[in-house]
């Protein structure tokens, strides 16, 4: 086994020897989405980052992909960090090829970027030993599973030599390392196997198969209790990623979901219970305050204003109402073709209804690359902005050219109102987000922060959050929803447009990490209780057989 030539070898009667401490010492965390913004994953890490540097300071590191000098912009490379380690590994001349550094998020937490080319000769064999130690089904893999499956391998690989290192300098010390989404399923797999000792924990953001079938266009909610995970992995080509994620759900020693929602999905579609339901915050150090927050809205309102009559190629209306929605291009799942049926019923009000409102709605349609003409709909106008909003991203000769340089919370802190009307969202960071920075939202209880404020009382925009239910069958019943709360929008007064969002500030607030990181704690305590267990139980074997 290839494991046997590159593993870094540790001495495990250290782990005989530790306490049942429930706490980690130190937290290892990979993701794909580590220093790489794709989409709602990256928002949780690098916001509860903070929250894990405050109790764990520089204890806490990160391991993700390494694409290059020149991609990972939100990665700022750092050679002094663990030099000790780093002197260990190229002493035994161990074929791991990464950088080391810090996340540039105001956190800052160690992050550790990593390359995985040493594992391409081996991949079958490693897809052999997943099978006959996992029953991991890598052998209908396609598109990104490879890849994803050697880089977790690899992340495994580096997370064993660090805490071996670790572990020679503080035997006592605990570890946990938590893998998000079943592209790093295979860390799990690797360190349960050569790692007995460290706690492991894997959570599921969303249901690689539950995401299939909703955007497959099957009816997820009304036939729910009639699938089966493993058959619609069959029927819609998604045996291998299906396997890998279901198999890490049930080896992980603590197994995570983001909320309720997905909690029924993963016992449905995994045959796996969650351990504990981690329900995603958002930190509030990113939110400018005072003076300063006003100042941003008022720059960021004014870039939208700018970039808006660039490509109109007109002026606009100051008493014009901003509405916005982002996200991936999943039209169905993040809501996207609903928003856009309710905007052309709402351009088709304004327009025959007699009202001495000025003003027209403007929508900013913030999904990259859906790139579409502008639409001119009554007196909604729908610009679409196909670029990611990292600063950097957009042409000088754009008509977009006002938003360069600007993040996307740059200019969300400008909208007036947000709509996210998904179908299939686990949880919903862009509504939470879209309240965190004082814009009121319309969401549905099928994203499970819509779930979560309608269960804590939130279901009205008056309120800074509008909850609609939907379901397989409902469209047209949600569609009429959002146009009636956009037009009442539109009417309201500036003191209700004010009452809404603080209503929207303050139910951010009670999403914020120093809330929601209660539930991680639970969860790293599972995944020690159950290493500590598997280790003693070990001991007692050993010493049963001498």
């Amino acid at each position: 086994m290839v494991e046997q030539r590159l593993r870094y070898t540790m001495d495990r009667s250290n782990s005989m020897k530790k306490t049942t401490k429930h706490e980690p010492d130190y937290i290892f965390e990979t993701s794909w989405e580590v220093c790489n913004k794709v989409g709602g994953i990256y928002a949780v890490l690098s916001t509860r980052a903070a929250s894990m540097q405050k109790e764990h300071p520089d204890k806490v590191i990160f391991f993700g992909p390494d694409f290059g000098e020149h991609s990972n912009i939100y990665f700022r490379e750092d050679h002094t960090l663990l030099p000790e380690w780093q002197k260990s590994i190229r002493a035994k001349k161990l074929p791991y090829t990464f950088r080391i550094g810090r996340w540039d998020v105001p956190s800052q937490p160690i992050a550790i970027l990593l390359k995985w080319d040493h594992l391409w000769e081996h991949k079958d064999e490693i897809y052999y030993w997943a099978w006959e130690h996992f029953e991991v089904r890598s052998h209908a893999a396609y598109g990104d599973y490879d890849d994803s499956c050697m880089f977790s391998y690899a992340a495994g690989q580096l997370m064993g030599t660090l805490a071996s290192y670790i572990y020679s300098q503080q035997p006592n010390c605990q570890i946990v390392a938590h893998a998000n989404e079943w592209q790093t399923a295979f860390t799990v797999f690797y360190l349960r196997h050569f790692y007995p000792q460290i706690g492991t924990l894997f959570t599921t953001h969303a249901t690689s198969i539950g995401r299939s079938i909703a955007g497959n266009g099957k009816p997820l909610y009304d036939q729910f209790e009639h699938y089966n995970g493993d058959q619609m992995a069959e029927e819609l080509n998604m045996v291998s990623k299906h396997s890998a994620e279901k198999q890490a759900a049930h080896w992980a020693d603590c197994f995570t979901t983001v909320s309720d929602l997905t909690a029924k999905e993963c016992a449905q579609l995994l045959d796996k219970t969650v351990d504990i339901v981690t329900p995603n915050g958002f930190e509030s150090s990113f939110i400018p305050e005072g003076i300063f927050f006003d100042a941003q809205r008022l720059k960021a309102r004014q870039a939208l204003t700018d970039t808006a009559e660039a490509v109109l190629g007109d002026k606009i209306p100051q008493t014009s109402v901003y509405v916005g929605i982002a996200g991936r291009q999943e039209w169905k799942n993040k809501g996207i073709d609903i928003f856009f049926e309710s905007l052309k019923s709402i351009g088709n009000i304004l327009y025959h209804h007699h009202n001495d409102w000025s003003g027209d709605v403007i929508a900013f349609v913030m999904v990259p690359y859906l790139d579409m003409p502008v639409i001119r709909i009554g007196r909604v106008l729908i610009i679409s902005v196909p670029y990611y909003l990292n600063g950097s991203s957009i042409p000088a000769d754009s008509p977009y050219h006002p938003l360069q340089g600007y993040h996307y919370y740059d200019l969300l802190i400008g909208l007036d109102v947000t709509a996210y009307p998904s179908y299939y969202e686990p949880w919903g960071y862009t509504p939470l987000e879209s309240l965190a920075f004082h814009v009121p939202t319309i969401t549905t209880d099928k994203a499970g922060f819509g779930l979560w404020a309608e269960e804590n009382g939130y279901t009205r925009l008056e309120q800074g959050v509008e909850v609609i239910h939907r379901t397989d069958s409902n469209f047209y019943e949600v569609i009429d929803t959002i146009n009636q709360k956009i037009y009442q929008f539109t009417q309201w007064t500036s003191q209700q447009k004010e009452a809404a969002r603080q209503g929207a500030s303050e139910i951010a607030a009670k999403a914020d990490w120093k809330h929601f990181f209660q539930y991680y704690r639970q969860a790293y305590a599972i995944a020690l209780t159950k290493s500590q267990a598997r280790v003693a139980a070990t001991s007692n074997t050993s010493r049963s057989k001498k």
